[in-house]
């Protein structure tokens, strides 16, 4: 019986992960000037590091520059990745440093706004993700994306990384910067936050997606 990728990555979580793997070995082996495998990634996630770059800049205008910068970025670095994550991780982290990058040089500041050593275990905090099914339904991305661009920046960009990006919690600290605590309490915000907004129950995001 012949399965449909969907089907495959349903049935299997690791085939997405070893697709990429393929892809890479491809690109790595081909002779100089062949894009072929190359041209395969960009297509698989160009549209996913667009719009990611629109949710983390509030920026459409730059959105399509920043990811041509993040696969060159990407094309000039696959000699570098050494497999300590997934492909995937991999290149979503460069592209949310690219990202921050841009943020820091259009504001001109850092992003360290929010400590609290008393917030750090606090069980509230332990929520679960609330935008990734969002961002996946077509009829809903206008809206979601409107309610991102409401966000402040220090509530939306960790908002993005860790439900979007599937980013823990400490790669996002370490990332931006900034506490385990301080991106826990951020995170939270902005859950309840894009919640209400969204006008649904506060409950884990994933729930509503």
């Amino acid at each position: 019986m012949n399965l449909t990728t969907m089907e495959r990555e349903i049935a299997d979580p690791a085939w997405k992960d070893q697709e990429d793997q393929d892809l890479l070995r491809k690109a790595l082996e081909a002779p100089e000037g062949d894009l072929r495998a190359f041209e395969k990634i960009v297509l698989k996630y160009r549209n996913r590091i667009v719009a990611n770059c629109r949710y983390m800049t509030r920026n459409s205008a730059q959105a399509e520059d920043l990811a041509q910068d993040i696969f060159l970025k990407l094309y000039f670095s696959l000699r570098r990745y050494e497999g300590r994550s997934s492909f995937r991780t991999w290149l979503y982290r460069m592209k949310v440093n690219h990202c921050l990058n841009f943020l820091k040089k259009e504001a001109r500041k850092k992003y360290i706004n929010i400590e609290n050593a008393d917030i750090t275990s606090h069980r509230d905090l332990v929520t679960q993700p609330i935008a990734e099914d969002f961002i996946a339904r077509e009829d809903d991305r206008l809206r979601v994306g409107a309610i991102l661009d409401s966000l402040s920046d220090n509530l939306r960009v960790p908002l993005v990384m860790c439900d979007v990006d599937e980013l823990s919690y400490q790669e996002v600290a370490d990332t931006m910067g900034i506490s385990l605590s301080a991106v826990k309490m951020r995170i939270k915000r902005a859950r309840e936050e894009f919640a209400r907004r969204y006008q649904v129950p506060s409950r884990p995001i994933g729930d509503s997606l």
